[in-house]
């Protein structure tokens, strides 16, 4: 794994938090993705909408299944060793009075919810992995997505494996990775390029 300091003083669970896709073989339980859950839940979220939604599976049932026949790509050759697969979709509108408004901040709501997952995750021994790569146009009517919802993420979990098990070409990557220094993505009263 590479190393990976900060530019300033921060606990180590943010330093420390990254993606694998090595997965070892251990099971997970009903139980400890509730727990994942359940730190997602209690993420902030503007005017306390809570847009977030789930869909959840466990390596070897039928939800795990499904949600994994909507991954793409690469994806696909190291996500089924997870033990569970998480969907993160937000509501992309509010009710107001009037009826339906946008909600411009689901996307960044979810995001939080996803942190707070992958932090738990990470207290609980486990490793997360967000991808993008999946098929939104199949795996939302196959997890029954209302309208009005938008899949962001689905989410990896489990203990970490092995890297010599991933095919050749990923385990280069199966490393921590740099991240840009902060005066390069922070600015006192402007926002850098």
């Amino acid at each position: 794994m590479s190393s990976r300091t900060p530019d300033h003083p921060v606990d180590p669970q943010f330093v420390s938090r990254w993606s694998p896709r090595a997965f070892g073989p251990a099971a997970m339980t009903e139980a400890q993705v509730m727990s994942l859950l359940e730190a997602a839940r209690w993420a902030p979220s503007a005017s306390n909408n809570q847009p977030a939604r789930f869909a959840w599976g466990l390596r070897g049932d039928a939800a795990f299944a499904t949600i994994h026949d909507g991954l793409m790509g690469f994806n696909t050759v190291w996500a089924d060793k997870a033990a569970a697969l998480i969907v993160v979709a937000s509501k992309t509108f509010v009710e107001k009075d009037e009826g339906r408004a946008p909600n411009a901040w689901h996307a960044f709501d979810a995001g939080a919810a996803w942190m707070s997952l992958a932090l738990q995750a990470q207290a609980m021994g486990l490793v997360a992995h967000a991808m993008g790569g999946f098929e939104a146009d199949k795996l939302g009517p196959a997890l029954g997505l209302p309208e009005g919802y938008q899949i962001q993420v689905v989410v990896a979990v489990g203990v970490q494996g092995d890297a010599a098990a991933l095919p050749e070409k990923l385990q280069a990557r199966e490393q921590a990775s740099p991240r840009r220094p902060v005066a390069e993505v922070a600015g006192h009263g402007k926002l850098p390029a």
